[in-house]
């Protein structure tokens, strides 16, 4: 299958088969993928949670609003996080990164509010979501992204301090009497004259 039939091919799952699981190796691909996600400065402000632990997931689905079937019969729930904490980000990019990122951080983000810091941290996740839903089309994951989540909640749960839950993806395999695959309600997107424009 072409990237582009698995992108086709791929959509926002509305029901797991909780029977199926995905194969240990793929799950440490899908890892190494996030890992090897972009970011402004190779900043990567974020930490990755896959939880699989049933008790874990039982809390988080009941704080999930419309997604708590999506939360349990998912194989995974990948938990996406960004730092919190911007004194504790500015001493790993001191650690780790050329002086260059550490320069344009200093002169750059560093002078921006709170508010906007952790924004640009926000950001930098969304990069790795793209990614993860890319690499699980590939793979032949299906995949669930969930903004519609109690972030402050998923925190309690998985006991996040120096970090803040921004998305949540569930992945696992489809049920085949989901009514959301494209075989049965065809993929809507707009025209491609209409968003994209070479100049």
């Amino acid at each position: 299958m072409s990237f582009i039939e698995s992108m086709q091919h791929r959509y926002t799952t509305k029901n797991f088969d909780a029977s199926k699981k995905i194969d240990p190796k793929k799950i440490e691909e899908l890892k190494r993928i996030l890992q090897l996600s972009p970011s402004s400065i190779n900043s990567q402000p974020w930490k990755f949670f896959f939880v699989t632990n049933t008790d874990k997931k039982q809390q988080l689905s009941k704080v999930s609003w419309l997604n708590t079937d999506k939360v349990l019969d998912s194989d995974q729930l990948i938990v996406l996080s960004r730092i919190n904490n911007i004194s504790l980000f500015e001493e790993q990019i001191e650690n780790e990164l050329p002086k260059g990122a550490v320069d344009y951080f200093k002169e750059f983000i560093k002078p921006l509010s709170q508010e906007e810091i952790l924004a640009w941290f926000d950001r930098q996740v969304y990069l790795a979501l793209g990614v993860l839903l890319s690499a699980c089309a590939e793979m032949g994951i299906d995949a669930t992204p969930m903004e519609g989540i109690e972030p402050e909640k998923y925190n309690n749960i998985l006991g996040l301090s120096d970090h803040a839950t921004v998305v949540a993806v569930a992945i696992g395999y489809r049920d085949p009497e989901d009514f959301n695959q494209p075989s049965k309600k065809p993929k809507s997107r707009r025209d491609l004259q209409k968003v994209i424009e070479t100049i």
